[in-house]
C-alpha cells in the first residue's frame, strides 16, 4: 500500500495548485496532485489510501483508448462537458457534467474514455486503493445534484450513496460566497480537501478569519482552484468559508 506523508505535519500538508505535476499532450491538459505516469516524487506518492487526483481537460474528439486497470477504486467526477465510457464489463454510455462514475477494477477491467462531444471536457479522476485485492469488478454511475452543503458521493455503507471497496467517504459541496461549512465529524485518521474551482478559507471554528489579510498558517489557510490540503487526526481546522460564488470542492475521509 502507498505510504502517506506524516499525519501530524504542521502546518497541514498543503498542495498548492501551481506545484502539482503537469502533463500536456496537446489534446490532454492534466494536473496531478500526486505522482503519476512519468512524474514521481517520494513525498507525493499519495495520502493514505488516496493514490491519484488528476484534473484533466480533454479536447473534443480525443481521449484514452482501451486500457487495463486492476485492484483500484476509480472515481470520475465530471465537471464540464461529456465523456464516453466503454468497458469489458459491457457498460457503455456518456458521463456528463454533474455525473459521478465509480468503477471497481478488481481482478481486471479494460475500458476507454473518449470525449465524443464538440467541446473540451473537464473531469477529476480519483484512484483509491481497495481494502482487499482480487475483488469482482463492478460499475456504477449517477447524476448527483450538489448544493451549498456537503453532498455524499461515495461511502461504503450508506443507503442511496455509491459504494466503494474501502471504508472511505467522499463529499462534494458548492457553497456560495460567505457560506460557512463545518467539516463532517469523522473517525477516519486522514482528511483531504481538494478545490475544484473558486476560493475558500479553511480554519478552526474559533479562528476563522473574515479578514483575509490576517490569515496565517497557524490560524487558517486560503485555498484556490486546484489547491489541496491533507489533515491528520488531531487537526483543528474544522470550518470552511466560501470566498466566491463558484466555489466547488471535494472532501475525502480516508482510512
Amino acid at each position: 500500500m502507498t505510504e502517506a506523508p506524516a499525519l501530524n505535519a504542521h502546518p497541514p500538508l498543503f498542495r498548492p495548485a501551481k506545484e502539482r505535476f503537469h502533463s500536456h499532450r496537446g489534446w490532454l491538459d492534466s494536473w496531478h496532485s500526486f505522482s503519476f505516469a512519468g512524474h514521481h516524487h517520494p513525498d507525493w506518492m499519495g495520502f493514505g489510501s488516496l493514490r491519484v487526483i488528476n484534473d484533466d481537460v480533454i479536447a473534443a474528439g480525443q481521449g484514452f483508448g482501451m486500457h487495463p486497470h486492476s485492484d483500484m477504486e476509480i472515481i470520475t467526477v465530471m465537471v464540464d462537458g461529456q465523456l464516453n465510457h466503454r468497458d469489458s464489463m459491457g457498460n457503455s454510455g456518456v458521463i456528463r457534467a454533474g455525473d459521478v462514475q465509480r468503477m471497481s477494477a478488481g481482478t481486471g477491467v479494460v475500458h476507454s474514455e473518449v470525449n465524443e462531444g464538440e467541446q473540451p471536457c473537464r473531469l477529476l479522476q480519483i484512484w483509491i486503493e481497495p481494502e482487499k485485492q482480487n475483488l469482482p469488478p463492478s460499475y456504477e454511475q449517477r447524476q448527483i445534484a450538489i448544493g451549498d452543503d456537503w453532498t455524499p458521493l461515495i461511502a461504503p455503507d450508506q443507503t442511496g450513496v455509491m459504494a466503494i471497496a474501502r471504508p472511505v467517504r467522499l463529499w462534494r459541496a458548492q457553497p456560495k460566497n460567505g457560506t460557512t461549512l463545518q467539516l463532517p465529524a469523522s473517525s477516519h485518521p486522514r482528511t483531504w480537501l481538494q478545490m475544484i474551482d473558486g476560493s475558500a478559507t479553511l480554519g478552526s471554528a474559533e479562528r476563522l478569519d473574515t479578514d483575509l489579510s490576517s490569515t496565517t498558517a497557524n490560524t487558517s489557510i486560503n485555498l484556490s482552484s486546484g489547491d489541496g490540503i491533507g489533515l491528520g487526526p488531531n487537526h483543528s481546522m474544522t470550518n470552511l468559508q466560501s470566498r466566491s460564488d463558484d466555489c466547488d470542492l471535494l472532501l475525502f475521509a480516508l482510512a
